[in-house]
């Protein structure tokens, strides 16, 4: 089967003078070939994919794990046996190129799939969900001097999970289940005094 690029060449160097007419039957007959190529590999990747047009992921699917379940296993061996007593964040290193690290990504599951080689620390994890009730995951990403949420920076989320733990903190915090503390700030306020009493001198 010859190829619209191959009718093309045989008529540019061949040394008989065709006719508009033969010139457009070759095309057309290349471009049927053609065609018909493209619909046989469809019907392939059809027979592949599955019958009647159901489609078989390539990969599995993620499990859709509740809150309740998330915090059950925070508890269990399996998660000691996989972190240990380190943060969940600590040991996560992202792959990029230069001497600096960029932004996380926005997100790292497309599709119900994890959608790159190296996902952030929760979404790496199906079995840690964001929740303001899942109290044991949501202080490993407060900062223990300032009681607000470390960047991602340091702690390497994507920034859809970054934008969930910014809002379960705060749920949790109005529910009670995260205690806020409020920093006491102590001002000198014999400068201002000072100031005021040099302007009442010079009136």
């Amino acid at each position: 089967m010859l190829s619209v690029r191959t009718v093309l060449r045989q008529l540019l160097f061949t040394r008989k003078i065709l006719t508009t007419e033969q010139i457009s039957i070759g095309l057309s007959h290349a471009f049927s070939q053609s065609l018909n190529r493209t619909q046989e590999s469809a019907k392939v990747v059809e027979e592949i994919e599955g019958v009647d047009g159901q489609d078989t992921p390539s990969k599995p699917r993620r499990l859709q794990i509740d809150p309740e379940t998330s915090i059950r296993y925070m508890e269990s061996q399996a998660y000691d046996d996989a972190y240990g007593k380190n943060l969940v964040w600590k040991h996560y290193r992202r792959n990029f190129k230069g001497q600096y690290q960029p932004r996380t990504r926005k997100t790292c599951i497309r599709g119900g799939e994890i959608s790159t080689g190296s996902p952030c620390p929760i979404c790496r994890d199906e079995y840690l969900i964001v929740n303001f009730k899942n109290i044991r995951l949501l202080e490993q990403f407060i900062s223990p001097y300032t009681g607000e949420l470390m960047p991602t920076k340091r702690t390497g989320v994507c920034q859809k999970q970054q934008k969930n733990l910014r809002v379960e903190i705060a749920k949790a915090q109005d529910s009670g289940y995260i205690q806020t503390t409020i920093p006491f700030r102590e001002y000198n306020y014999q400068e201002y005094y000072d100031m005021i009493g040099q302007k009442q001198d010079n009136t």
